[in-house]
C-alpha cells in the first residue's frame, strides 16, 4: 500500500490529473488488465472461463483485477438467475464499449511494430 503523501503518490496524481491519457494507461495498464479485458470480450464472461483462458493468471491476481475493473466502471458484476450455486457473471459497461474499439486498434498497431523478443534462456 501506498503511502498518500510519498512523493511517488503525489507524482501519479499529478499525472492522472494532468493527462487523460495517463488515466487510459492506468485503467487498463498492469499485467493482466488487458488480458482479462479481451477474455470478457471473447465471452469468457465468468471466473472459471477467465482462468482457463488466462492459465498463468493466479485465483488472487484474476479477483484483484476484476475488482479494480468493477471499480472503474469497465465491468459489472451480476448473478445469473436461477444458478445454483449462484453463478456469477461479468458484462461490459457502455465504458467499455467505446475502449474496446480502441484497443483493437492498440493491439493491431502492437502486432505491426513491436520487436521480437529474445527466447528465454535457461542456464
Amino acid at each position: 500500500m501506498k503511502k498518500e503523501n510519498s512523493t511517488n503518490s503525489l507524482n501519479e496524481r499529478y499525472l492522472l490529473n494532468t493527462c487523460d491519457f495517463n488515466y487510459v494507461l492506468q485503467l487498463i495498464g498492469g499485467r493482466w488488465k488487458s488480458q482479462i479485458i479481451f477474455s470478457i470480450a471473447h465471452g469468457n464472461n465468468r471466473f472459471s472461463l477467465i482462468k482457463q483462458d488466462l492459465d498463468n493468471i493466479s485465483d488472487q491476481v484474476l479477483g484483484r483485477q476484476l475488482r479494480s475493473l468493477e471499480i472503474e466502471g469497465i465491468i459489472e458484476k451480476s448473478e445469473i438467475p436461477f444458478s445454483i450455486p449462484k453463478g456469477i457473471q461479468y458484462n461490459f459497461t457502455e465504458k467499455a464499449d467505446s475502449l474496446i474499439p480502441l484497443l483493437r486498434e492498440l493491439c493491431q498497431w502492437g502486432g505491426q511494430h513491436k520487436r521480437p523478443l529474445d527466447p528465454i534462456k535457461i542456464c
